[in-house]
Formats: structure tokens, C-alpha cells, sequence
């Protein structure tokens, strides 16, 4: 995580630095407010910028546009997040050791310099027995995972002694959760009520209790953490405890999908899902307590599993009964105070941090963000991120037609396919000039109505090895195309590919032809927003780059629940 405190004199520059979404693609960023700011926001005050270098005033800026930009920002692509850094530091068990100024990519670990992540999550759709909560075998799971957790702090290889260092003698531990959507629902419980919330604050208190109570235990044969003197719970006069922090909720994406579980403390994302696989058969998922219900009840049918696969969501459909339209709620159902409110109650019982996206429609206002943003402030949440809908570029386009249902929800990009695509007399195009070993490479993109169709190139030195080899991998291309694969399968199998100087040519530092034609691709993805604009195109949630399935933001992260690429691994 990028995080730069809102007082340094270059965060006006920082919170842009993602207006350009070809810069710092590989990390998220957020801005670490302080309560002096926020006070000052809410006067519509100037503060004071702090050189980091010698602690001088070095200018002023209004709190009030400074913080209405963050939010425009955040609004427009997602990023920046945003943290409350005198939070994170008011519940620093160790302040004696150092000050924390930032944490992990997704947010729900703070730590000191060198410290690392010690996470593990309980899955609540397990804790479930006919029809309540387990309380007897929750409390069993959070003991052993506690001492679990302590284990890996010992057993662990360190790449860095300092690591090593801080790492053993702060102790820290975070357990969470995951599965709390299935959990209300085997319980019958919307996640979009009150009883949820209030629920939620029950299991995430016993959690807390219990996992404390189970570091205490530890502390009595193994000890204190070696930081413990000096220690918040030095000073409070606490019992011993083992770990310096116990709790932590993390987005569990790639878990979750390994534990068929849902992610974190977020809702569903989706009640059904489309996968296509090899020879492009599609085959239609759908969550395992929905159609265990949708059979019971006497609805189910495949038909009507594709039919939610393609429309996201099940609040419009008359054919499923009301009660369980209500009951498998998805996370664009859920209003945005629902969310921060649902983030609120884990955040009272969590030691260190929750990591939750609040998720908006794209038809979401700057003032619907500014409202979330104040919300998480007022209940005393240690950060927040959220997602509006359709706001980045990489987006998964679909064709929507009705007699090919199952293709349209399937095809995750642009260059939609169908076996049989017959080439046009005229097409449109674009070409690039590329520079490569060989001399400039002109590299032309032709579109039919549907998509991406063909790719032919041109060697500025006539004929040749290099000429032959180009035009081998257009024809290629072009086959690729018309036969349904997307643009970043081929990409990703072209780019990197060497065959001269390893530090390329060109402005494009181009490694090689093929390197060529891949970045041309790129350029030309990258001219049209990510996405080449046809009639009949609608968005539908978020492109993987491994895949091209749908991605769910939440959880601060990106996970793809068709091949568990996550963006935070």
C-alpha cells in the first residue's frame, strides 16, 4: 500500500497520481488523514503542509477542497483510499517500538517498520447448526487457530533479520473471518438489516473475546511478547498476552475461493456465475445454498440459472419468491451506508483493521462518496475504500442478445466471437509504428461490427526473415481473434518475447517483433479506453488479466472467482 500522510507537501500531486491510469498500476494507494484535518474539514479551514525533512512549515492548503479532490479521485477510478492514521496509532499496542505510518496492500494490517502479516480466517458458513449459530465449536476454532497463528510466528523463515526481529517480538497475530455472507444466510438473516449488523458485532465481540482469552492462556506457558513491557497492556495493567494484536479481517479472496466460501465480511458479489472453458463450453455456477433452496422450493431450473448469470443480480426477477430475492442480496443491492455501517461493527471488535470495498452503481454521485467517506469517519472505521461500478477502464464488455444468452455472458472483453465470422469487403482500422532491431514495424488493427478481427503488419525494410515472421504472427493473431480468444490472451503470450538488446527499442523499448505487435495491441486497447466501443455493448463488472473472467472488487482488492487470480497476491 502507497500511503502518504495528508499534510505532506506533494499530496496534492499524490492523490492525482492515478488520474493517468497507465502510473503505479501495481500497488493501491490511499491518503493517511488526522484528526486535525479532518476538525479542519469540517470548519472548511486551511492547514498546515510539514516538510518530513525538518518538520517546517512549508505552505497551506483548504481542507475542504483538499478533501473534496480525494473524493472526486475516488469517484472517478476508485483510488485513493483513504486511512486514518491517528486511529491506526491510537490502538498501536507498541508505541514505544515506533510509529505506524502505513500497511498492507489492502489495508486491515497496520505495521511498524518490518513488521508482517500473520493472517488466518475462520469460515462462518461453518459455525452454522440447524439454523443458529455454533457458538460452542466457534469458540473451539478461535483457540486453535490463536495458538495456530503463534506457532507461525515461531516456525517461519524471514528473509530479512530485521523482520525476524520485529516480527518476534511483537507477536502480532490477526485472525478474521470469512464466509459471513453464507453464514446470514443459512441463518435466514438478509445482509442488508438491522439484525445483520447487530449480529455482526456479536460474533466479531465473541471472536475478539475468545482470541484474547486464548493469548492470555498462551502467555502463561510461553510467555509475554517481548515488547510487553512499555506495551499498552503494560500500561493498562491488562492480563499478560502472547500476540500484541489478536484480530484483523482481511479480504480472503484467493481463500475464499480455495474454502468455497464468501469473501471476508463482504456480501455476495454474484448468486450465479458463467465460466467458459476449453472448446469454449460454458458452464453456469451457481452458489451451492441457492440451489440447494431454489430445488427444495421447486424453482430451480438450468434456465433460470443462466438467466441470473447473465443479469447479476436477482431483485427484478418475479419468478424467484420474494423472501429469497431478499435473502441472497449481492453487493450492488446493498445501499453504501449498509456497507460502511456492516464495516463499522467488525471495526469495534477487530484489534487492528477491516478490509471491506463499499460498493456503488455506476449512476453513484461525488456526493454519494463524500457521504460514505463521513460516515466512516463518524463511526470511527480506521479507513475505508470504495468501487464505483464501471469507473476503470479495464472493464468486461458483453453482447447482449437474447438468443445467444450464454455466449454474450461469457465473452469478458471485446473481441466477442463466433465460430463462423465471415470477413467483411470493409473494415475499419488503426495502425501503429513500431520501432523494433529490425527498423520500424507498422502494425494495423481491423474491427469488424463485433469486435477485434484481424492483424496484418508491414516491415519497413522489405522482405527478410523478420518481414516473414511478422506476417506469420498477424496471420496468427487474426486467427485468434475470429476464433473467440480476447486480446489480453494474446498479449500476454507475445509480450516479453527478445530477440535483440534487453533493453528494447524505442520509446516503446520494444524487445522484439512479436513484443511489438503485443505493445501495438496494448496501444491500441489503451486508445479506446480499454475497450472498443460498439452498439449493443453494455459493462458488466471487471476484467482478469489472467482469464478475462469477471472481478469483484471488494475488500480493497481485485479477485477473480473463476481462476483465483487476486491483485493483492
Amino acid at each position: 500500500m502507497g500511503i502518504l500522510r495528508i499534510d505532506h507537501p506533494d499530496i496534492m500531486d499524490f492523490i492525482m497520481c492515478k488520474s493517468d491510469k497507465k502510473q503505479l498500476n501495481n500497488f493501491n494507494i490511499s491518503v493517511g488523514l488526522t484528526e486535525a484535518f479532518m476538525q479542519a474539514v469540517e470548519k472548511d479551514e486551511n492547514y498546515d503542509l510539514i516538510n518530513p525533512r525538518d518538520g517546517q512549515i512549508s505552505g497551506t492548503l483548504n481542507a475542504r477542497k483538499v478533501f473534496n479532490r480525494i473524493i472526486t479521485q475516488a469517484w472517478e477510478n476508485g483510488e485513493p483510499g483513504i486511512v486514518f492514521l491517528d486511529r491506526l496509532n491510537r490502538d498501536n499496542p507498541t508505541p514505544h517500538i515506533g510509529t505506524i505510518e502505513s500497511t498492507n496492500p489492502c489495508g486491515e494490517q497496520p505495521l511498524l517498520p518490518y513488521e508482517s502479516c500473520n493472517l488466518g480466517s475462520i469460515n462462518l458458513s461453518k459455525m452454522v447448526q440447524s439454523g443458529q449459530v455454533d457458538w460452542k465449536r466457534l469458540k473451539e476454532v478461535v483457540h486453535l487457530a490463536v495458538h495456530f497463528l503463534d506457532n507461525v510466528v515461531e516456525i517461519n523463515n524471514y528473509p530479512l533479520p530485521q523482520i525476524a526481529a520485529m516480527t518476534m517480538g511483537n507477536r502480532k497475530i490477526g485472525l478474521g473471518v470469512m464466509g459471513w455472507a453464507d453464514m446470514l444466510i443459512q441463518l435466514g438473516i438478509p445482509y442488508d438489516t438491522e439484525e445483520a449488523i447487530e449480529l455482526a458485532g456479536k460474533v466479531m465481540g465473541f471472536i475478539n473475546d475468545q482470541g484474547h482469552t486464548a493469548s492470555q492462556a498462551l502467555a502463561k506457558t510461553r510467555g509475554v511478547f517481548p515488547n510487553f513491557k512499555g506495551s499498552l497492556y503494560d500500561k493498562k495493567g491488562a492480563p499478560p498476552v502472547r500476540n500484541a494484536t489478536v484480530t484483523t479481517i482481511a479480504p480472503t479472496g484467493t481463500i475464499s475461493i480455495m474454502a468455497n466460501a464468501s469473501s471476508g465480511v463482504e456480501p455476495l458479489f454474484a448468486v450465479s456465475y458463467v465460466r467458459q472453458v476449453m472448446d469454449n463450453d460454458i458452464l453456469v455456477e451457481v452458489h451451492p445454498l441457492f440451489e440447494a433452496i431454489a430445488k427444495e422450493r421447486g424453482f430451480y431450473s438450468p434456465e433460470l440459472m443462466q438467466k441470473i448469470a447473465e443479469h447479476g443480480t436477482l431483485k427484478d426477477l418475479q419468478e424467484i419468491p420474494e423472501d429469497i430475492r431478499n435473502l441472497f442480496v449481492t453487493a450492488h443491492d446493498i445501499s453504501p451506508d449498509v456497507h460502511i455501517r456492516m464495516q463499522a461493527a467488525f471495526q469495534k471488535h477487530t484489534d487492528n483493521a477491516v478490509s471491506k470495498t463499499v460498493n456503488f452503481s455506476n449512476g453513484a454521485t461525488v456526493q454519494d462518496v463524500t457521504r460514505v467517506y463521513e460516515m466512516a469517519y463518524k463511526l470511527d472505521c480506521k479507513g475505508v475504500t470504495i468501487y464505483r461500478d464501471g469507473s476503470r477502464d479495464q472493464q468486461v464488455l458483453s453482447v447482449a442478445k437474447k438468443e445467444q444468452p450464454a455466449a454474450a455472458a461469457a465473452t469478458p472483453d471485446k473481441d466477442k466471437s463466433t465460430s463462423k465470422r465471415e470477413r467483411p469487403k470493409v473494415l475499419k482500422g488503426w495502425t501503429y509504428q513500431m520501432q523494433t532491431g529490425c527498423g520500424p514495424l507498422y502494425i494495423t488493427v481491423n474491427e469488424d461490427n463485433t469486435g477485434l478481427f484481424e492483424l496484418f503488419t508491414t516491415m519497413g525494410k522489405a522482405g527478410g526473415c523478420a518481414a516473414s515472421q511478422s506476417e506469420a504472427i498477424g496471420r496468427m493473431v487474426s486467427l485468434a481473434w475470429r476464433s473467440g480468444l480476447q486480446a489480453r490472451q494474446v498479449i500476454k503470450q507475445l509480450q516479453g518475447i527478445s530477440c535483440h538488446s534487453p533493453s528494447g527499442f524505442g520509446e516503446n523499448k520494444v524487445l522484439s517483433c512479436a513484443d511489438a505487435v503485443a505493445k501495438a495491441i496494448q496501444a491500441h486497447m489503451s486508445a479506446n479506453g480499454g475497450k472498443v466501443q460498439h452498439a449493443k455493448r453494455v459493462f458488466l463488472k471487471g476484467a482478469c488479466p489472467d482469464c478475462g473472467g469477471i472481478v469483484e472488487h471488494e475488500g480493497g482488492c481485485a479477485v477473480c472467482r473463476l481462476c483465483g487470480y487476486s491483485e493483492c497476491a
